[in-house]
Parts: C-alpha cells; structure tokens; sequence
C-alpha cells in the first residue's frame, strides 16, 4: 500500500479515487506515566513515554486506515493526513485519514 502526503506519486497516475479512508484509536494516559512526567515537567527533556505511547497511537491509526482502504479496493492513500483530538481528561483520539486511490505506472514516465 502506497501512503503519501501529496496528491500525485512520481511514476504513477491515479486512475480512480474511492473516497476518504479513515482509521483511529483512541488512547488514555496511564497514571503511573503521569507521575513520571510530573517529574519530567519539572527538570525539562522529553518526555519518552507519552512520546512512545503516541508513536504507537500513529501506527495503529495508519495500519486502520490501510485496512480500510483495502477493504475499498485501493492500493494507495493519498493526500493522507494525521489528526488529533481531546476525548477526556486523559484521553485522546489519533485519527489518520486520506484519499483512497488506485494507482497504475504512468507510461509517459517509463
């Protein structure tokens, strides 16, 4: 499955767009990472877990968004974006989502 951020993939033509293609996951902090960012929050530096734990929320919504896509029939997501929003106090939805496309080699390129 080809994912990109632009409309056009260099040697390919999207010969039919199949809509959006969406996949999310929603994730809660955890209480004991909390209390190691407390303390993060007060020396300074990143703060690895919540990073780890967003990095994993990434990919679980593009793998989603890829099934889906699938399912459509495409063998491409262009256009593909991420998305974030608050849910609760500690909780947060990562929703990645793009145009489902099927794309062929471009003959003019070849």
């Amino acid at each position: 499955m080809i994912v990109c951020t632009s409309s056009q993939v260099a040697g390919q033509r999207v010969v039919k767009t199949l809509g959006l293609a969406t996949g999310s996951t929603i994730r809660a902090r955890h209480i004991g990472k909390d209390i190691l960012a407390v303390f993060k929050n007060i020396v300074g530096g990143e703060i690895e877990e919540y990073s780890k734990m967003l990095g994993e929320a990434r990919e679980q919504a593009l793998d989603r968004m890829c099934a889906h896509a699938k399912e459509m029939g495409a063998n491409a997501v262009i256009d593909m974006r991420f998305s974030s929003s608050y849910v609760m106090g500690s909780a947060s939805e990562i929703l990645a989502y793009g145009t489902a496309a099927v794309l062929e080699p471009d003959s003019a390129s070849s």
